[in-house]
C-alpha cells in the first residue's frame, strides 16, 4: 500500500539553517520507500521589516548579535560551518557583503514552483547567498537563478518589475506565522505534525512515517 504525505517546507533563504535543513531532509526521503510525499516551499521572511534595498551584511549582524548575544553567533557560525561539508554545502560568510529583503526570491520561488523547477531555484538561491556572496534581492540576480534552474530569465524580470504576487506571497507567510511558526525551517506534515529546525535525516524520516498515520489535510481551494 502507497501511503501519501503531505509536506509544507516554511523557509528563508537568508536562513543558514535552511540549506543545511535541505540537506537533511533530501536525505529523509532518499530513506523511504512506499511513502508517496508531496513538499511544497513556502514563504517566510526572517526580518519581513528590511528595506527593498536590503542592508550592509556587517552593519546588519552586528545590530541582530550586538553585545551577549555575539557569543551566540560565533557559536552558531561554528556549527554551520562544521556541519555544511558532510552535506555539500561550504558557507562563506565571509563573502556575503549584503543582507537582502527576500520578499522577490520568494515570489520567483512561488512561480519556478508552479512550473515544476522549485527544488532547482532553491538549491541555486541557497548556494548563490551563502556560497558566492550574491545580493538575492536584486532583480538582475535572481533572475539570472531563475534561468539557471528552468525558468525564462527574461519573464522573470519582467514580472518582478511589477508587484506580481507580491500580496498573495505575504498573505500565505501571515498564514503560517498565524499558525505559529516563529522559526524557521519547520516542516508540516499533513498539516497537523510540525518539526522545527534543521533536524538530522532521521528525525525527519521519523516524521515522515508517523504523518503516514494521519489523515491528509483538507482542501481549501488554494492551489499555491
Amino acid at each position: 500500500m502507497t501511503h501519501a504525505v503531505s509536506v509544507d517546507i516554511v523557509a528563508d533563504f537568508v536562513c543558514p539553517w535552511c540549506w543545511l535543513g535541505k540537506r537533511y531532509w533530501e536525505q529523509a526521503l532518499d530513506a523511504q520507500k512506499g511513502i508517496k510525499i508531496d513538499s511544497v516551499w513556502r514563504p517566510y521572511q526572517l526580518d519581513p521589516t528590511l528595506p527593498p534595498e536590503g542592508r550592509p551584511y556587517r552593519d546588519y549582524m552586528k545590530a541582530k548579535f550586538d553585545g551577549e548575544k555575539a557569543d551566540i553567533w560565533k557559536q552558531m557560525r561554528s556549527h554551520l560551518e562544521a556541519a555544511g561539508p558532510a552535506v555539500g554545502i561550504k558557507f562563506n560568510f565571509d563573502q556575503i557583503t549584503h543582507r537582502p529583503n527576500t520578499l522577490k526570491a520568494h515570489r520567483v520561488m512561488r512561480w519556478a514552483a508552479g512550473q515544476g523547477h522549485g527544488e532547482a531555484f532553491a538549491e541555486r538561491t541557497f548556494q548563490a547567498f551563502f556560497e558566492e556572496g550574491r545580493d538575492i534581492g536584486q532583480t538582475d540576480i535572481l533572475a539570472a537563478l531563475a534561468g539557471e534552474a528552468g525558468l525564462d530569465a527574461a519573464i522573470i524580470s519582467e514580472l518582478l518589475a511589477t508587484d506580481r504576487d507580491a500580496k498573495d506571497v505575504w498573505d500565505e507567510e501571515v498564514f503560517y506565522r498565524k499558525l505559529g511558526v516563529s522559526g524557521v525551517p519547520t516542516f508540516i506534515f499533513n498539516g497537523q505534525l510540525a518539526v522545527s529546525g534543521a533536524q538530522e535525516p532521521r528525525v525527519l524520516a521519523d516524521a515522515i512515517r508517523q504523518a503516514t498515520t494521519l489523515p491528509p489535510p483538507e482542501e481549501d481551494g488554494d492551489d499555491t
